[in-house]
């Protein structure tokens, strides 16, 4: 078994002043994919952000305080690649990818629209340019999972007000059409919706009125994956019985084993 998990931390130290390091060594995870961390190298030199048994990689945004994303494995990955190769994205910190064997696991934070025009813009940006990359990756014949927070409710099930939110950032139709591309036409897979089809599955929940409380949120995060890797996943969940950021944990687990991992 093999089990990844993905989080938005909205600040690494802030996750684990809530708890999110003493939850993680029960979790048995393979791989751990965290965005927005929020950190400098400096910032999170405590043994608490080195958990025992697990390598540590970072993508830190250049802007303190800002975006960034992290890799924890337990197994040492063949190779490590910090940034995606664009300076404007990686000036941000919002890729970062490890390799073992015939298998890929990115975590990526794709920007946010919400807080101005010319940031959805630079999210149109980045979804037009991901678009041969993506193709690339479903065709070379290695296994991908990129995990993350990609900023977009794919559809009506994935978001609880959906009629209220279709001319905002994040349910977009262009978003949208984005993501039926991706899985419609490149054959990448929602992971998550091929075990869980049901309603009310969320990810995030504003930390406006008690959205939370009433569960009125977005499922924003995913793992997806190429088609062989995603027909092994055998379990899902979103973790919700602790909060350690405004998401929530993203869990599957696959039946692959360590000859996967290998070249």
């Amino acid at each position: 078994m093999f089990r990844i998990i993905t989080l938005n931390v909205n600040g690494i130290r802030a996750a684990a002043r809530k708890g999110f390091f003493d939850w993680l060594p029960n979790q048995a995870a393979d791989v751990i994919c965290l965005q927005e961390t929020r950190a400098q190298a400096e910032q999170r030199s405590a043994d608490v952000f080195f958990p025992e048994g697990y390598n540590a990689y970072h993508c830190d945004a250049e802007r303190k305080g800002y975006s960034g994303v992290a890799i924890y494995s337990r197994h040492e990955p063949d190779r490590v690649e910090s940034g995606i190769g664009w300076p404007d994205v990686d000036a941000e910190g919002r890729w970062l990818r490890v390799d073992f064997g015939r298998l890929s696991v990115i975590s990526l934070y794709l920007p946010s629209g919400s807080s101005k025009e010319e940031r959805q813009v630079f999210k149109y940006d980045i979804m037009e340019r991901l678009k041969p990359v993506l193709t690339e990756f479903a065709n070379d014949g290695r296994d991908y999972v990129i995990c993350g927070d990609w900023n977009i409710a794919h559809r009506q099930i994935d978001i609880r007000n959906w009629r209220a939110n279709q001319k905002n950032s994040g349910f977009l139709p262009d978003e949208r059409q984005w993501m039926d591309w991706m899985f419609d036409e490149a054959n990448w897979v929602d992971i998550f919706r091929t075990i869980e089809p049901g309603e009310d599955q969320y990810t995030w929940w504003s930390n406006r009125g008690q959205a939370w409380a009433k569960n009125v949120g977005w499922r924003i995060d995913y793992q997806i994956g190429t088609p062989q890797i995603a027909a092994k996943a055998c379990r899902v969940e979103i973790f919700k019985d602790e909060r350690f950021s405004d998401h929530a944990p993203l869990i599957i687990d696959y039946k692959i084993n360590a000859r996967w991992l290998k070249s």
